[in-house]
């Protein structure tokens, strides 16, 4: 068992595992602490991946809903909606990102899985509120609170894909998540979801929630 350790604690190289030999309090020793952590990471991760596939794919959906219903069904290369997106000089491009989805793609349906994570999360900045979402969010997203102003809900919409965008990445890095607050961030995926179809949300929970739960109950 301590030979199996010391060699999977190498293989994995000792910089990664390190970060969870802290966190265990474990370092340097050939108690296996460190790895149950470490493989729970892994398996929770792992977990993570169907409701922020539901999430991103109903999320996404919803704003080319939107977009259509603004600039038409072949939106992609409409000029009006391209001219829409902003083309900053440093960091993610929108407008650039359009341009590469549709790069070699001859339908909408192909653009859409495209288009980074990014891409939908940017159309909800304040840019479009006017012409997008002052006249279409609702319809498109009738889950939210008939209450609140639009701009406060897209702006709610916004900061929600922001953790789940944050949650994402490390998870495709296969980076620690351990530290996360992970009932939280499993609350705002089923609660983005929501906004489309409660269905949906129960749906995803009827399939996949009872996995999530009991590998929360068991982290180490």
């Amino acid at each position: 068992m301590k030979e199996q350790i010391v060699a999977v604690k190498g293989a994995l190289s000792p910089a990664r595992v390190g970060t969870y030999e802290t966190a265990a309090g474990t370092q340097g020793d050939t108690d296996p602490s460190a790895l149950n952590l470490y493989i729970w990471n892994a398996q929770i991760s792992g977990a993570f991946l169907t409701p922020l596939h539901i999430c991103e794919v109903v999320l996404r959906n919803a704003v080319a809903d939107a977009v259509e219903q603004l600039y038409g069904a072949r939106w992609p290369w409409a000029p009006g909606f391209e001219q829409s997106l902003p083309t900053p000089r440093a960091g993610y491009n929108p407008r650039q990102d359009l341009f590469n989805g549709r790069r070699n793609a001859h339908s909408v349906g192909k653009v859409i899985p495209e288009l980074k994570f990014m891409f939908w999360q940017s159309m909800f900045t304040r840019r479009h509120d006017v012409r997008l979402w002052k006249p279409y969010l609702r319809g498109v997203l009738p889950g939210l609170d008939a209450t609140k102003p639009i701009a406060d809900l897209r702006k709610e919409i916004y900061d929600d894909l922001e953790h789940v965008r944050l949650l994402r990445n490390r998870i495709a890095h296969h980076e620690p998540i351990f530290t996360r607050n992970l009932p939280d961030d499993l609350q705002r995926i089923y609660r983005l979801i929501g906004l489309r179809s409660q269905e949906a949300t129960a749906w995803v929970m009827l399939h996949h929630d009872a996995q999530l739960q009991a590998l929360l109950q068991a982290k180490p």
